[in-house]
């Protein structure tokens, strides 16, 4: 069994520069990370495919590359490919690797887990030929794959940024449906502070938009109403705009409103959470440093509160000082010297989060969907049901387990367990606090019987 100073759970963006920060301070690094390279979900396989796309991803995608060549630095110990599946106190990390389980044991841990796309469901999102928009990147970066005759759908800049990569590589979306309203704007207005000292960003985004009017695609704004059409797979999205239905055919529809913590990992060791109002979703609480209520486990990067890569990249350097000084490698006047001028420029990435969370909020008939649609799609479990079990008395996610599964699927809830709370929140009358979420116990991703045994034959193999 591996011993650490300090784990790093994710390779993204916090976590690669908390793993390198770490370590340029003299600690040993374990960095765990489920994907073969790293980069996380926004910097994916970027070694790869900053050579061979990079034109097409732009330049803030090609960034990351900075991140992992410190990857290289003495003292960290990457392993790739590390399904994490229970966290435990001491902490010993549990994972497994090309099938077999493996343990490793740290004096503190930084949960660089980041963010999921926050679930759409609406009418027929559970159609072959829909995903999100996230996952359509993905296949983008990692294997120059691209959906055709596609048509995105929601809301929030992601939706600029992925459309015109598409026009850059040829293959433009047939249109963009978007939620948000004139209204959204008005309000967000009243961030113009911010908005203003994140000039850059409204620069990069009305570049996007540049790129996508003269390629000629078709905006549709305002839209309500939103469900996907077809037999056997999606062969249309139906909406409401500009006062009239409207029907798109189309072979892909990609769905995105917005992004949300990923907090399964941070529950499961009892990290305190809250409900955030103006980003719609739960977010540990964390002090300045990243530090948690949890003794010797820190969160850093978009899974303790959406603020982009660079507020990511910035935050993990940051949880990384206050881990050594924690653990005595650096004095308090250090730390808050070299913590100085990343403090500064987190709030100055940051300054322009409350006039995009405003300005793209997340599509409201999603968050409230129609009886009829599902919204466990493991156990393809209805928002009809949920409000069914609230009927009957059900006042927390946890209770739905036992009238009809929900969240007990191989995502653990992942997906489902924002609309559930709502839905319940909604149905009796209560603040999403109140309602709470689902217990996160491990294992936290499936692990089976044989990567037990395996991990159980290598301890006794290295015993003797």
């Amino acid at each position: 069994m591996t011993q650490s100073d300090l784990i790093v759970i994710g390779a993204g963006p916090a976590g690669m520069a908390a793993a390198a920060t770490a370590a340029g301070h003299g600690l040993s690094v374990t960095l765990l990370d489920e994907q073969p390279r790293p980069g996380g979900q926004i910097y994916r396989d970027v070694d790869r495919a900053a050579a061979k796309r990079g034109d097409i991803l732009g330049q803030d995608y090609t960034h990351g590359a900075t991140l992992t060549a410190g990857l290289k630095a003495p003292g960290i110990d990457h392993i790739a490919g590390a399904v994490v599946w229970a966290i435990e106190d001491g902490f010993r990390v549990s994972y497994t690797r090309d099938g077999k389980g493996a343990q490793v044991t740290g004096d503190r841990i930084v949960l660089a887990t980041g963010a999921l796309e926050r679930p759409m469901p609406v009418p027929g999102w559970t159609l072959p030929g829909v995903m999100t928009a996230g996952a359509a990147q993905i296949l983008l970066k990692q294997s120059g794959v691209l959906a055709r005759r596609a048509v995105l759908v929601g809301s929030g800049p992601l939706l600029y940024l992925i459309a015109a990569q598409m026009v850059r590589a040829g293959t433009p979306p047939l249109a963009l449906v978007e939620t948000q309203t004139r209204g959204d704007l008005v309000r967000a207005a009243r961030h113009w502070a911010g908005a203003v000292r994140g000039w850059p960003y409204l620069a990069k985004g009305l570049r996007m938009l540049a790129e996508i009017v003269r390629a000629g695609v078709p905006r549709y704004t305002d839209a309500t109403d939103i469900a996907v059409s077809g037999s056997a797979r999606a062969e249309a999205v139906t909406f409401r705009a500009g006062g009239r239905a409207h029907s798109l055919a189309c072979d892909t529809v990609l769905l995105h409103h917005g992004v949300v913590p990923n907090t399964q990992a941070a529950r499961s060791v009892g990290v305190t959470h809250r409900w955030d109002e103006t980003q719609h979703c739960f977010a540990p609480q964390v002090d300045a440093w990243g530090a948690t209520d949890a003794e010797g486990v820190y969160i850093a990067g978009d899974g303790a509160g959406i603020g982009g890569a660079k507020v990511a990249e910035v935050a993990g350097r940051i949880a990384a000082l206050g881990v050594a000084c924690d653990l005595g490698r650096l004095t308090q006047a250090q730390r808050d010297a070299l913590a100085a001028p990343l403090l500064r420029a987190r709030v100055s990435e940051g300054a322009i989060r409350p006039f995009l969370d405003t300005a793209y909020p997340p599509y409201a008939q999603a968050l409230s969907p129609a009886d009829a649609t599902i919204v466990c799609r493991c156990e393809e479990v209805t928002a009809g049901d949920i409000r069914g079990y609230a009927k009957l008395g059900c006042l927390g996610p946890n209770q739905t387990k036992a009238f009809g599964r929900p969240g007990m699927g191989p995502c653990q809830g992942r997906y489902c367990g924002l609309t559930v709370t709502a839905l319940l929140a909604e149905a009796n009358v209560q603040t999403p606090d109140q309602t709470g979420y689902y217990r996160i116990r491990p294992p936290l991703k499936p692990v089976t019987l044989g990567e037990l045994a395996a991990m159980d034959t290598a301890a006794q193999d290295a015993a003797e």
